[in-house]
């Protein structure tokens, strides 16, 4: 019990930092999209500028619904922007969508850990997903058949556990990727003239409440994954 209530002082504080940090990217999204950039360029305009000029051809731009919806899909061949990025001729917008052309540069130039992340994203949702049922399979076992020589029950959590660690593992690589993109973007829109540099501090403080968003959750992850770490650590000791 005791340990339980630890966990919770533990998590509380990176919850909150969560849903600050969601606040966080609204409030400043909304801010700079009621600030127009001096170019005229929506968010539309931006990517498909930005990935003309450096001879990007074959990936197309499109508009999903949705606020900050917005995402490169490799698989598609696609940039899709969100409604509220698509048509707006704000700084906010612009930002967003040059970050989203960030990742098409990124997978262009072989960017390794944005590589890393693509291969990992199946295997971390896979294993997410069954991380929980595992280890209660393997605690099953473990209380069921107590006559076993080999601690089956014990390895099989284990399993468990690493399961889960590559979804911990996934935000993890998913920073370096998200912080790249951004720097990308920054200097991609002065470099074509779409935002100045009195216009750019205001792109960055967009950019960087999303990039918070992305420490937010990989800390809450690594709480999760040390707190059933430990549970199945201290459920095998008291077994023996």
């Amino acid at each position: 019990m005791y340990s339980y209530f630890l966990f919770l002082l533990i998590l509380i504080p990176f919850l909150a930092l969560s849903a600050y940090a969601s606040a966080k990217v609204n409030t400043t999204f909304a801010n700079y999209d009621r600030v127009p950039n001096r170019s005229s360029m929506t968010g539309y305009d931006t990517a498909v500028r930005l990935m003309k000029s450096r001879g990007v051809h074959d990936i197309s731009v499109g508009r999903v619904n949705g606020r900050l919806s917005d995402h490169y899909n490799p698989a598609k061949n696609l940039v899709n922007l969100s409604v509220s990025t698509y048509g707006s001729a704000s700084v906010a917008a612009v930002a967003v969508a040059a970050h989203e052309v960030g990742h098409v540069m990124q997978n262009k130039r072989g960017y390794v850990p944005y590589k890393i992340r693509n291969v990992l994203v199946p295997i971390a949702n896979i294993g997410s997903r069954l991380a929980l049922p595992v280890i209660l399979v393997g605690i099953l076992i473990d209380l069921l058949w107590l006559t076993l020589d080999v601690p089956v029950g014990q390895y099989v959590m284990y399993v468990g556990i690493g399961l889960y660690s590559l979804s911990t593992i996934f935000m993890l690589v998913t920073l370096p990727v998200e912080f790249n993109a951004s720097r990308r973007a920054k200097k991609m829109l002065l470099e074509d003239g779409i935002l100045t540099e009195e216009e750019l501090p205001g792109a960055k403080k967009v950019l960087n409440a999303a990039a918070m968003t992305y420490v937010a959750s990989l800390l809450i992850s690594l709480v999760y994954f040390l707190r059933m770490l430990l549970v199945v650590l201290s459920f095998s000791r008291n077994r023996r």
